[in-house]
């Protein structure tokens, strides 16, 4: 039987950072589970490498990742998927979230856009509930997809876990009437959610978003 690898401390940083771009220690905390004293020490740590860098403007700051950690990042993933990895169990699942990820995203289109007439591209008013009703179905249907594939995936790697949890909770407050939380990029919404899965499936594949099929 195989056991679910952990990923250690100083790559669950630097790929938090990675995913969640310009980001606070107390948000990779949360994301990583490392705490948030550990959280600062790794950073600095990798600010002194050269891999992240410290930021402050509009009153806003923060951390976010180089060019050289973002390939120190990608070597460590490479590593990390040779030895946790060897029958490409992630990979095969990636192929079963692509047409899952087609669906998240014309769900998305048709929380945003309601066509009008001959306007095709009218802005979702929200005025239509039968419209949103099916809206927020098929994004159940995806959440109870999601479960399964999610635990296949922690089953491999442990950093995995969560992300369905995440995506129904935001459902959840969609559901309730807080429309937000179905595409908004300032809250953990079912978009917010499903992105960041997506770019760490990519990301621990070694797959460029640009020629990704």
């Amino acid at each position: 039987m195989t056991v679910a690898h952990d990923s250690p401390p100083s790559l669950l940083v630097l790929h938090a950072v990675r995913s969640l771009g310009f980001t606070d220690p107390a948000a990779i905390a949360r994301r990583t589970g490392v705490g948030h004293d550990t959280a600062v020490e790794i950073l600095r740590d990798a600010e002194q490498r050269g891999w992240v860098r410290h930021d402050a403007f509009a009153g806003l700051e923060g951390w976010s990742l180089t060019e050289e950690g973002r390939a120190e990042n990608q070597r460590r993933l490479a590593e990390e998927r040779t030895g946790a990895d060897p029958d490409d169990v992630i990979g095969s699942l990636y192929r079963d979230f692509l047409p899952l990820n087609a669906h998240l995203v014309s769900a998305c289109t048709d929380w945003q856009v309601r066509p009008v007439g001959d306007d095709r591209l009218a802005p979702n008013d929200h005025a239509d509930p039968a419209w949103d009703a099916r809206v927020l179905e098929e994004l159940a249907a995806l959440s109870a997809a999601l479960a399964p594939l999610v635990a296949r995936l922690a089953d491999v790697l442990t950093r995995f876990a969560g992300y369905d949890t995440r995506f129904d909770t935001a459902l959840r407050r969609a559901r309730a009437g807080q429309n937000e939380w179905v595409d908004r990029t300032d809250v953990d919404s079912c978009h917010r959610v499903w992105f960041q899965l997506h770019e760490d499936l990519i990301a621990t594949l070694g797959i460029d978003r640009r020629t990704e099929h």
